[in-house]
C-alpha cells in the first residue's frame, strides 16, 4: 500500500513538474511575442566555421572549460548561443575531425558576435571520421526512420558509368527500394514513388530524375547536406505519405572564389563559388550537362547520327548576411532531358525550381524563417509526320508560402510552429495535330487545388532518461476553379455509368473541400549511455498522387489532384526501434519495425487511358494498403575502413476492389528480402577503395498461365490475380578505386574514379516479352524468307553486365 502511495505521489510531481514546464515556457513564448525580451540575460553568441572554406560548421561543440556539462551545439549556420558565466573565461570548442580550439572571453566579447575558425586535423591521423553527426546523435535524438548521408560517402560509393547520383545511393539503405535496374525510383517503406516528397532548399521537386530515370537531377558538387525521413517526419512538413527527401544547396564560401568538378565517361560538371559583393554576401554556381549525343554523331549509322539524347543541370544560390540576425538567400535550380529520333519523334521534360529563404534571430530564444517557392514541371511530345503527325504537352506548377516561429525554453524545452500554404495549378493537357494530320485535337479542363496548413509541434525532456515530441498539422484543402466536373448514374463514374451532367467552375470556385488533422508523437528512453529505445505514431494525408500503369515512373505520368471522385490518401505508420553506440560512437546499431496503413489508395483499370481523358475517374479503382517490416543497419562511422551494413524484411500489399477479384495482391516493388553492403578503405592519403553488393528478392510481376488463339495468332493469356509471379533474385556488386595527386600546397588539386558496375557480370532481367518465335531465331522475321517453325517464346532483357568507367575530378 506505501508503495503505491509512493509511486502515485512520484507521479503526481513528475506531471507537475512537466506541467510547469510547459506553462512557463508557453509564458515565456507570449511575454517576447508581444512585448519583446523581458529577461536581460546575458549571451555569447558567434559562428564556428571551417578556416579553410569559411563554411559553417553544424553540430559542432561550444562550453565553459569550467562548466563543461553547460555546452551547446551549434546549428546548421554553425550558429551558437551560450550563457554567459563570470568572466573572463575560457571558451572551448570542438568538432569532429578538426582541431580542438580554446579562446580567451572577456566582457567585451558579449557585445558581439564573435567568430571561431577550425582547422582540420591531419589526413595521416589513424583515425579519420566520414561521419557528419556529432557521436550518440542516434541514440539520444528523438529522430527515427531518419537517415543521413554525407556528400563526401555519396561521392566516395561507385557508381554507374562514373555517375555519382544521390538516389544511387539511398538505395542502399534500409527501408528503401528501387523499381528495378539502372533507375532512380524510390519506395519508402511499402510506398510508390510519387509518396515521396523529395525537395531543393525547401521547394518540392516533382520529376527528380533524368534519362527516365537512370540518374537524379541532384549534381553532389552542388549539395551541402542530404536527409532521409522515413517515418516520424516532423510536423512542419507534410503532403506525402511515404518519406521527406531534404536537399539543401551549399553556401558559397566568403574568403575566396573556388571550384570544383569532373570530366566522367557520359558527362561533365563544374561548380564555382566565393564571395559575391563582400564578405557579406557568397555565391554558388553549378552546371552539369551530359554529351552522349555527341558520342552519336561517330555512328556509321545515319539513323542513329540523326538521334539525339542529352540532359543538362543548372543551380546556382546567393547568400546575403544582412546583419547579425538576419540572413536572406535565393536559390535556383533548372533542368531538362531531351529525347529525339531521327528528327520525327522528340520527348523532353523539365524542371524549374526556384527558392526565397530568410531566417531571423528575434531574441535569443526565438527564431523566424520565412520562405517562398515556386515549382515548375513540363514536358512536351512531337511527332513529325504528315499523315498523323502531332504536337503533345503539359505543365503543372506548386506555389507556396512558409513562416516558422522556432522557441528554445530550456532544460529540453523547444516549440515550433507556423503556415503553410500551397496553391497547385495543373494546366490542360493538349494534343494539337499537325496541319495536315487526320488525328483530332484533345485537350483537358485544367486542375487546381489550394491547401493552407497549419502546424505545431514541441519537444521536452520528462526526465533526464525520457523525452517526448508531440505535433500536430492540419490541412485544410480545397479543389477550386477554373475547371468541369461531371456527373454520373447513381453518382458513380465508370464506363457502365452515363454522364448526367455537369458543371464548369470560375476561378477560385470551390469544387471540392478535404480537411486532414495529422497527430505525430515519438517517445526516446535512453536505457544507459550507449542504449536507447524510441517508439513513434506519424498520421499524413496527401492530395495529389499519379495515375500510372508504370511502377518506375514515367515523364508523361498523369498527376491527379484530389477531386469530386478521388478522395485523399492517408497513411497511419507506428515503429518501434533499438539503437545502440558502440566504442564511443565509433559503431551504430539499430533496429526498426513499423507498420504502415494506407487508406484511399487509386490503381488503374486493366486496358486504362488516362493520358487524354477529361473524364480519368472513370478509368480508377480505389482501395486500401497496409505494409510491414524490419530494418537493421551496422554503421561504422569512424577510421580507415568505414562503411555499413544493411537488411530489411519487409512486405507491402494492397485489396482494391475490381482487381485480382477483390483479393490482397503485391504491388510490383514488394521485395521481402533486402541486402546492402558498403565499404570505403582509405589505404594511404592518395589511395582509397570503394565497394557495394546488393541482393534483393526479384519484383513482383505477373506472367501468363498459358495462351489463346486470335486473328491466327497465339496470345499470352493472363490470370486474373495480379502478381503472383515474380523475377529472379537480383544482387550485384560494384567496385572503385580513387587516386588522389598529393597535394603540396598546389592551387589546382585532381583525382581519378575507375569503377566497375557490375563486377561479375551478373545478368539481372529488366523486362520479359512473351512474343512469337520463328525458326528458333530470335531476331527472324516473317518478312525474313519461309517459316520453318512457329512457338510462343520468353525473351529476357537485361541492361548491363560488367560496365567500367573513369571520371576526372578537380578543386582549384
Amino acid at each position: 500500500m506505501l508503495g503505491c502511495v509512493l509511486k502515485h505521489k512520484q507521479t503526481l510531481i513528475l506531471h507537475t513538474k512537466m506541467a510547469k514546464r510547459l506553462i512557463g515556457s508557453l509564458v515565456f513564448l507570449l511575454q517576447t511575442l508581444f512585448f519583446g525580451e523581458i529577461i536581460a540575460q546575458q549571451y555569447l553568441r558567434g559562428t564556428i566555421l571551417d578556416a579553410m572554406s569559411k563554411q559553417p560548421l553544424p553540430g559542432a561543440t561550444v562550453y565553459w572549460e569550467s562548466e563543461t556539462n553547460k555546452g551547446v551545439i551549434t546549428d546548421i549556420d554553425g550558429r551558437f548561443e551560450l550563457e554567459a558565466i563570470r568572466l573572463p573565461a575560457q571558451l572551448m570548442v570542438s568538432y569532429l575531425g578538426y582541431e580542438k580550439s580554446t579562446r580567451l572571453i572577456q566582457e567585451k566579447d558579449l557585445g558581439k558576435t564573435i567568430r571561431i575558425l577550425l582547422k582540420g586535423e591531419d589526413f595521416d591521423l589513424d583515425e579519420v571520421t566520414v561521419s557528419e553527426r556529432r557521436a550518440g546523435a542516434q541514440v539520444r535524438s528523438l529522430e527515427m526512420g531518419k537517415d543521413y548521408l554525407p556528400i563526401e560517402t555519396i561521392k566516395n560509393i561507385p557508381a554507374l558509368f562514373g555517375e555519382v547520383d544521390l538516389f544511387r545511393s539511398l538505395q542502399l539503405l534500409p527501408g528503401v527500394q528501387t523499381a528495378g535496374e539502372g533507375t532512380t525510383g524510390l519506395f519508402v517503406r511499402g510506398g510508390s514513388a510519387d509518396q515521396n516528397l523529395v525537395q531543393i532548399d525547401g521547394a518540392p521537386v516533382y520529376n527528380p530524375s533524368h534519362f527516365f530515370g537512370f540518374f537524379s537531377v541532384f549534381n553532389p558538387d552542388a549539395l551541402d547536406q542530404v536527409e532521409l525521413y522515413k517515418g516520424n517526419m516532423p510536423a512542419s512538413f507534410g503532403g506525402r505519405l511515404s518519406s521527406l527527401i531534404d536537399v539543401g544547396l551549399k553556401e558559397g564560401n566568403r574568403e575566396k572564389v573556388r571550384g570544383e568538378g569532373g570530366i566522367g565517361t557520359i558527362s561533365s560538371r563544374l561548380t564555382l563559388d566565393g564571395p559575391l559583393f563582400s564578405d557579406k554576401s557568397s555565391f554558388v554556381i553549378s552546371g552539369r550537362r551530359t554529351y552522349a549525343d555527341l558520342f552519336l554523331k561517330l555512328s556509321s549509322n545515319e539513323d542513329i547520327r540523326n538521334n539525339q539524347l542529352n540532359f543538362h543541370d543548372l543551380s546556382a544560390k546567393a547568400t546575403f548576411f544582412l546583419s547579425e540576425k538576419d540572413k536572406l538567400s535565393i536559390s535556383s535550380y533548372q533542368g531538362s532531358d531531351f529525347l529525339g529520333l531521327s528528327e520525327q519523334f522528340g520527348l523532353g521534360w523539365s524542371n524549374w525550381v526556384s527558392a526565397v529563404n530568410w531566417s531571423r534571430n528575434k531574441t535569443d530564444k526565438l527564431f523566424f524563417d520565412l520562405q517562398a517557392y515556386h515549382s515548375q514541371y513540363s514536358y512536351k511530345v512531337e511527332f513529325e509526320d504528315r499523315d498523323n503527325g502531332f504536337k503533345w504537352d503539359n505543365q503543372l506548377t506548386e506555389s507556396g508560402v512558409k513562416a516558422t516561429w522556432t522557441l528554445l525554453g530550456g532544460e529540453g524545452f523547444e516549440m515550433y510552429g507556423g503556415l503553410h500554404s500551397q496553391l497547385y495549378r495543373f494546366l490542360p493537357v493538349e494534343l494539337s495535330p499537325a496541319p495536315t494530320s487526320s488525328i483530332q485535337p484533345i485537350a483537358t479542363s485544367p486542375k487546381n487545388g489550394f491547401l493552407n496548413n497549419l502546424f505545431l509541434e514541441t519537444k521536452f525532456d520528462l526526465s533526464p532518461k525520457l523525452s517526448a515530441e508531440a505535433g500536430l498539422r492540419l490541412g485544410l484543402y480545397q479543389q477550386i476553379g477554373p475547371g468541369v466536373d461531371y456527373f454520373y448514374d447513381r453518382e458513380i463514374p465508370g464506363e457502365a455509368t452515363a454522364v448526367t451532367d455537369s458543371i464548369s467552375y470560375g476561378p477560385f470556385d470551390r469544387v471540392q473541400f478535404y480537411q486532414g488533422l495529422e497527430p505525430r508523437i515519438a517517445i526516446r528512453m535512453m536505457l544507459n549511455e550507449q542504449l536507447s529505445i524510441k517508439s513513434a505514431f506519424n498520421r499524413n494525408f496527401q492530395y495529389v498522387q499519379i495515375a500510372s500503369n508504370s511502377s518506375a515512373g514515367l515523364p508523361i505520368d498523369r498527376w491527379i489532384l484530389a477531386g469530386r471522385y478521388v478522395s485523399p490518401l492517408r497513411s497511419d505508420q507506428i515503429s518501434l526501434g533499438l539503437f545502440q553506440n558502440l566504442q564511443g560512437g565509433k559503431w551504430e546499431i539499430s533496429l526498426e519495425g513499423y507498420y504502415k496503413d494506407l487508406r484511399n489508395v487509386i490503381d488503374l483499370k486493366n486496358g486504362a487511358q488516362v493520358l487524354f481523358t477529361d473524364q480519368v475517374e472513370t478509368e480508377l479503382l480505389t482501395g486500401n494498403g497496409w505494409s510491414y517490416g524490419l530494418e537493421f543497419l551496422a554503421r561504422k562511422n569512424v577510421g580507415k575502413t568505414t562503411g555499413w551494413l544493411a537488411y530489411t524484411w519487409s512486405r507491402a500489399w494492397r485489396r482494391i476492389d475490381g482487381i485480382s477479384q477483390n483479393q490482397a495482391f503485391n504491388p510490383r516493388f514488394d521485395r521481402p528480402h533486402d541486402i546492402t553492403l558498403v565499404l570505403n578503405h582509405e589505404f594511404t592519403p592518395q589511395w582509397s577503395a570503394g565497394l557495394t553488393f546488393v541482393y534483393t528478392t526479384g519484383q513482383a510481376v505477373t506472367f501468363p498461365i498459358g495462351t489463346y488463339q486470335a486473328d491466327f495468332q497465339s496470345l499470352p493469356l493472363f490470370s486474373e490475380f495480379r502478381n503472383q509471379d515474380r523475377f529472379p533474385d537480383y544482387h550485384r556488386m560494384d567496385a572503385s578505386i580513387i587516386w588522389k595527386r598529393p597535394d603540396r600546397g598546389r592551387k589546382w588539386r585532381g583525382s581519378w574514379n575507375f569503377s566497375v558496375y557490375n563486377l561479375y557480370g551478373r545478368k539481372n532481367p529488366f523486362a520479359y516479352e512473351f512474343r512469337q518465335i520463328y525458326n528458333d531465331d530470335l531476331n527472324f522475321s516473317p518478312a525474313d524468307g519461309p517459316i520453318t517453325s512457329s512457338r510462343q517464346g520468353i525473351v529476357m532483357t537485361y541492361l548491363f553486365t560488367f560496365l567500367p568507367s573513369i571520371t576526372y575530378n578537380f578543386q582549384f
